[in-house]
């Protein structure tokens, strides 16, 4: 069952299609989920396109017990290395940006 205003908590649910991306399965693995009892889930829409909410603390949970921990932690380091990479590329570009503008400050002088 879902504590009191987990629903409402921010970073707490997830819709389907963000677990399908992030999490590596598919909508018929949520729907299992969903059906045997292990997973509490809301339906909403967005322009007249249904979608599910789901609590991210029961999918976790329901993820390492179907498919095991080492699955859900290679989930969450592919995740973090994703976000490092993009996180360094980012850093590079502004550091050549700046570079550039400080040779041409310097060039004016």
């Amino acid at each position: 069952m879902a504590e009191y205003g987990e629903w409402n908590r921010k970073g707490a649910t997830l819709s389907d299609k963000t677990v399908i991306k992030d999490y590596g399965v598919d909508r018929e693995f949520i729907v299992k989920g969903i059906r045997a009892g292990k997973l509490e889930f809301q339906e909403r829409s967005v322009w007249g396109n249904p979608y599910f909410v789901i609590l991210r603390r029961q999918l976790k949970q329901y993820i390492a017990e179907e498919l095991g921990d080492n699955h859900l932690s290679g989930i969450i380091k592919q995740k973090k290395i994703h976000t490092l990479k993009k996180e360094i590329n980012e850093t590079k570009h502004k550091l050549q940006g700046l570079e550039l503008e400080l040779a041409a400050l310097e060039k004016k002088e």
